[in-house]
């Protein structure tokens, strides 16, 4: 897929799923925090045991490893090569989405995403998607915890820190 592609299946799947989504021309790095509050996501697949997980978390956010594996309720999980990550959704690195991967991973998502629209990958390198995180949580019956090292979220709202 070029960048000038539009991404057929994530906007598919998430057509067959109810979500509104607006694609978007990517033509620089995303903004944690959009000036229209926007929040942009980054979706990282990770690898476990039984299969894989695809994780969101606010783009300027690091997540706690630790939380994580206790979410997932299990004692080891890592990154899988970019030739796994592939293989697995479809996609590669930095357009992975749950949105049309080719098989529908369990979706954990990190808590300060919900209440805002969020940008998140699309599929293709051109483009990004803006969903309601709150509609994607409920498309995919994805688990949302705190994710993000240093105790509790406190407002809810994701860090404009770099």
């Amino acid at each position: 897929m070029t960048s000038t592609e539009p991404p057929e299946r994530a906007l598919a799947d998430a057509a067959a799923r109810g979500l509104e989504v607006a694609l978007l021309s990517r033509t620089s790095r995303p903004e944690g925090v959009g000036p229209d509050g926007t929040v942009a996501v980054k979706t990282i697949v990770l690898h476990r045991r039984d299969g894989f997980v695809f994780v969101l978390v606010p783009l300027d956010e690091r997540f706690s490893w630790p939380k994580l594996r206790a979410a997932l309720g299990v004692n080891r999980v890592r990154l899988p090569s970019e030739d796994e990550a592939y293989q697995a959704t479809g996609y590669r690195r930095g357009t992975i989405t749950p949105l049309g991967a080719g098989t529908a991973f369990p979706v954990v998502a990190d808590l300060r995403i919900l209440g805002h629209d969020i940008t998140l990958g699309s599929g293709s390198p051109g483009h990004a998607v803006r969903v309601r995180a709150d509609d994607l949580v409920r498309a995919y019956d994805a688990t949302v915890v705190d994710l993000v090292p240093g105790g509790p979220a406190s407002s809810g709202e994701p860090s404009t820190a770099r």
